[in-house]
């Protein structure tokens, strides 16, 4: 494997509010999809997250979703931010977007919590897909606090959504009714994101019934 030149291990995550706030719908989404996070990247550098699932409706899935991703750039000018899943020995291609946007790991992140939704639970995609929609554009929760990695101490937000917690049909979705998306970033993070977690957790004995975790794993060489 090659030299991990920024490795990134969360020791320590501190939630405990140094301040709790509700902001409003702008600054949300302002912060969710800020834009310019990976001007700063070298591009012969390759940002590495770890995805890791868990499903009780669908270990199958679980299992053939949780590897690592890796964000690489495009070396013809093009400035294009490329995606690839890497399980084992196995690499594939997530798709290629404009790097001078943001950081990409955003769209996958919600997507995957939209197919994996439908997937487990069943329903439309399209309905879960602008249920989720309509959460980025309301006023949302954010929690300050700091985060121990790599033997520092960093600032960072974490916002929280609950696309589901008013919808009419939510006893019906398998848990998935009470999935929680929380997304926490610092811009001493390179890429902006340190975690991007999807959750449901049962209220009857408080297990996940699904959760999906993407979080920055550290900085690595690109593939020659």
């Amino acid at each position: 494997m090659r030299r991990l030149l920024c490795g990134i291990a969360v020791l320590f995550l501190s939630l405990n509010a140094v301040s709790a706030a509700s902001v409003d719908a702008e600054q949300a989404y302002d912060l969710l999809f800020q834009n310019g996070v990976l001007d700063t990247i070298e591009r012969d550098k390759e940002l590495i997250y770890q995805r890791t699932v868990t499903n009780r409706i669908r270990p199958d899935a679980a299992e053939r979703d949780t590897g690592l991703i890796s964000l690489s750039f495009s070396d013809d000018g093009n400035e294009m931010a490329h995606l690839e899943f890497r399980q084992d020995d196995k690499h594939r291609a997530m798709g290629v977007f404009p790097a001078s946007v943001g950081n990409p790991m955003i769209m996958v992140f919600y997507e995957s919590a939209i197919r994996d939704m439908a997937e487990s639970a069943g329903g439309s995609p399209f309905y879960i897909r602008n249920r989720i929609k309509d959460a980025l554009v309301q006023p949302a929760e954010i929690v300050e606090g700091e985060a121990a990695i790599g033997g520092k101490t960093i600032p960072v937000r974490t916002i929280f959504m609950r696309p589901f917690a008013e919808d009419p049909n939510r006893d019906r979705m398998q848990g998935f009714g009470d999935l929680v998306l929380r997304v926490t970033v610092s811009e001493e993070v390179p890429g902006w994101y340190l975690s991007l977690v999807a959750e449901a957790v049962s209220e009857r004995d408080g297990t996940a019934v699904y959760r999906s975790e993407m979080r920055f794993e550290g900085m690595q060489e690109g593939r020659e």
